[in-house]
């Protein structure tokens, strides 16, 4: 049953200073996480150019370095992107259920002539989708697969904040909810809790 006490309005927990360690421990293992992609990149194909006959050094160690460089890149961007990001307040505009068809490979094997084959099998799924429009004008879209929670959690109508640098929404009513996502790492909580038990941040209610 949905707590009666917890009603309109957004909360100001959201200056709690767990967000702003959660937000710098997110960048800091990014990067980490980036740097150990990195060098496994640079190690696996420098030994590939050592013991292949198919490319030497430092062909092979020039494609680890790129394939390094990349990671890196993309950890670098993301925390640019987490910096950059701004809060904003929108509203939910439409939700969309669509049935879909995709292409799943199960099985691949190569030819005697070296080709290489793929079979494949039709899977069904239903795409969720939740728009949100933001004071610009500018449309946001949440989508999830074959789980509709986040779809029923959002109403056609209701306000929402996006927290910047955390890429979450924050409903303005939560009078009616059972359930709230946690802004950080939006694990699906109880209603009663105020602390996500799972990053420790403090529940937006």
């Amino acid at each position: 049953m949905p707590v009666k006490s917890i009603g309109v309005g957004y909360s100001e927990k959201i200056n709690a200073p767990e967000f702003k360690k959660y937000i710098k421990n997110t960048n800091k293992w990014s990067f980490i996480f980036a740097l150990i992609i990195a060098a496994t990149a640079i190690v696996g194909f420098f030994i590939y150019g050592e013991i292949s006959t198919e490319m030497d050094n430092p062909q092979a160690l020039f494609i680890g370095l790129g394939i390094g460089g990349m990671f890196i890149a993309i950890a670098i961007f993301q925390i640019i992107g987490r910096k950059g990001s701004k809060t904003w307040d929108g509203e939910v505009v439409d939700k969309k259920a669509e049935k879909k068809r995709r292409k799943r490979p199960v099985t691949s094997y190569i030819d005697e002539d070296g080709g290489r084959h793929e079979d494949y099998v039709w899977e069904e799924y239903i795409l969720y989708a939740v728009f949100i429009r933001d004071e610009n004008g500018k449309i946001h879209t949440i989508r999830t697969e074959d789980d509709d929670t986040v779809y029923n959690y959002y109403r056609i109508g209701d306000r929402v904040r996006h927290h910047g640098g955390l890429n979450s929404y924050e409903k303005y009513d939560k009078s009616n909810d059972s359930i709230i996502f946690c802004n950080a790492c939006a694990t699906l909580c109880d209603i009663n809790d105020d602390i996500c038990y799972r990053c420790k941040c403090p529940l937006l209610k």
